[in-house]
């Protein structure tokens, strides 16, 4: 009976010994899952800074592309040379002939773009 009760005692012990083992091992594993989890909220922080910042980037040079503010727009003609200059009046020419309804064979504008022409000439000479 000795026997009996030593060997309940033992499996008792070893029971206990195994959940001291399991707590331990789950502490830790918990303990690096935690680790792993925080590492990966930092990593999504930087991410999403990232991604704002690049989506704010992209959307500048869209909208800034689309609609030039004034400023924009007299820096942009200071740059041109003569010839695009005039390039930019007949398209201008073209798009209100289109919208005063003709068909944009406007006949005084090539002769207005001559004497443009000759007096952006004058002004450089």
């Amino acid at each position: 009976m000795e026997k009996f009760s030593d060997n309940i005692k033992k499996v008792i012990l070893a029971g206990i010994g195994a959940v001291a083992v399991t707590a331990e091992k789950s502490k830790d594993l918990l303990d690096e899952m935690v680790e792993k989890g925080e590492l990966t909220v930092e990593q999504g922080k930087v991410l999403n800074e990232e991604l704002k910042h690049n989506i704010k980037k992209t959307v500048k040079e869209k909208m800034g592309g689309a609609k030039p503010g004034t400023d924009d727009l007299a820096d942009m003609l200071d740059r041109m040379t003569p010839g695009e200059i005039e390039a930019l009046k007949e398209q201008i020419r073209k798009k209100e002939a289109e919208a005063a309804g003709q068909d944009g064979s406007d006949q005084d504008a090539p002769d207005q773009g001559a004497s443009d022409q000759e007096a952006s000439d004058k002004e450089e000479s």
